[in-house]
């Protein structure tokens, strides 16, 4: 499922456009106890009910794809006769109204599902009438196919916080009545996937709000498909391999994964400026090589570096804009802005001082930094060694030559130094 194939269902998720047939439940407390269940035909619920129930059916198809929403493929096994694919499929054809599928629908959730407070499971059955667009999207009248599917949330139920409120019964501010609040889901899952607006009875999208810790256990457990990891999660690791690969040393660490970042997002812009460039970029162990070289990483630190990455993401190869960190990229652009500044005001400094060196004593501290003249060769010497300065040719290079005695002491740019 692409980006238009999800705006596309999000749309259906209104009130004036909304067609979904039924909605059923199952509330379950912290000890996977069923403290209630529920089954509604959606469109006859009331209005504040039908808002928020749309809301969180809405909600299992946002957020960025790779990240919160992960599209999983169903194994062989799966599709075969007693698989979870097939049992998926059976609970969409009986439109909700098997309560003996639904029953084995909530235990499969409920023997899996790791979450240690109450949660509401929530399912939604909907059909959907795909219009035939031309090839410059005008709808057309006829209908391509119906694209029936079913949408699952599992949501948080958790105590609303203490606090004062008004109590009209007793006409005075007191203690307010603590509820259980249904949240936002944490977790969901869209069946079958809508790939190229048409149903894919293959894939499933699942969505995830944690995409540092995602419910694993959703995808392998309860959908008996492969887990995938988020972009997040790919971010995370990537970012562990740089570290290690410097040991405790985390400014340099930190740095060389700066440069790196900024290695990556150039080469994304690069990718976006190819109009040929149609499948997403996968970042291979060899990319990262080449972006390092471009860094100037140490090749120990660089070989370690994509080795590791490589034994990580050897099953497949994560995309491009997956690992790609914007804040690191502005960290490291400021960094490298501070770093500049610095070798800036040190040369001016550098160079302050030695105009100074030029000047007679008397007007060296008023000396103006704007009539700063830069030499190659800036030399103070006592004014009766002035005198003993001669230029010769050295091997045929021009040298100035002062003539020093065995006590006599130099400073080269600030060092002292016995000749």
């Amino acid at each position: 499922m692409n980006k238009k194939d999800i705006s596309e269902l999000k749309r259906r998720l209104k009130k004036e456009s909304c067609t979904i047939t039924r909605m059923c439940g199952c509330y379950v407390d912290s000890e996977r106890n069923r403290v209630v269940k529920l089954g509604e035909t959606f469109l006859n619920l009331d209005e504040d009910e039908f808002y928020k129930y749309l809301e969180i059916a809405k909600k299992t198809l946002s957020g960025t794809i790779g990240n919160n929403l992960l599209e999983l493929e169903f194994p062989m096994e799966e599709e075969a006769t007693g698989g979870r694919q097939q049992f998926l499929m059976a609970l969409r054809a009986s439109e909700l109204k098997n309560d003996e599928l639904l029953e084995r629908f909530y235990d499969l959730i409920i023997d899996n599902y790791d979450y240690a407070g109450n949660y509401l499971i929530l399912i939604f059955h909907d059909a959907y009438d795909v219009i035939m667009k031309t090839h410059d999207n005008n709808k057309l009248d006829e209908s391509e196919e119906v694209y029936e599917y079913l949408i699952c949330a599992v949501c948080p139920v958790s105590l609303s916080k203490p606090g004062l409120g008004y109590r009209a019964n007793e006409n005075r501010i007191g203690p307010r009545v603590r509820d259980w609040v249904v949240g936002l889901p944490e977790s969901g899952f869209i069946f079958p996937a809508f790939t190229d607006r048409s149903a894919d009875i293959h894939a499933v999208m699942t969505y995830h709000k944690n995409v540092k810790e995602p419910h694993t256990e959703l995808m392998e457990d309860i959908l008996g498909c492969t887990a995938r990891r988020t972009a997040t999660e790919q971010k995370i690791a990537f970012e562990s391999i740089v570290k290690k690969a410097f040991g405790g040393d985390e400014d340099t660490s930190q740095e060389v994964f700066y440069d790196i970042q900024q290695g990556l997002s150039d080469m994304a812009n690069e990718a976006g400026d190819k109009a040929d460039e149609e499948e997403p970029v996968r970042l291979t162990s060899k990319h990262v090589g080449e972006i390092m070289a471009e860094s100037n990483v140490p090749e120990n630190a660089a070989a370690m570096i994509e080795n590791s990455y490589q034994k990580e993401f050897e099953e497949e190869a994560p995309f491009l804009e997956n690992l790609i960190d914007t804040k690191a990229v502005e960290a490291g652009s400021k960094l490298r802005q501070n770093k500049e500044l610095v070798q800036k005001v040190a040369s001016l400094q550098q160079q302050l001082e030695d105009t100074r060196m030029l000047l007679p004593a008397s007007e060296a501290d008023d000396a103006d930094p704007g009539n700063i003249k830069t030499y190659d060769v800036i030399l103070r010497v006592k004014p009766e060694k002035a005198s003993q300065i001669k230029s010769q040719y050295i091997g045929g290079q021009k040298c100035l030559v002062i003539p020093m005695e065995e006590n006599e002491h130099a400073a080269i740019n600030g060092v002292n130094t016995t000749v």
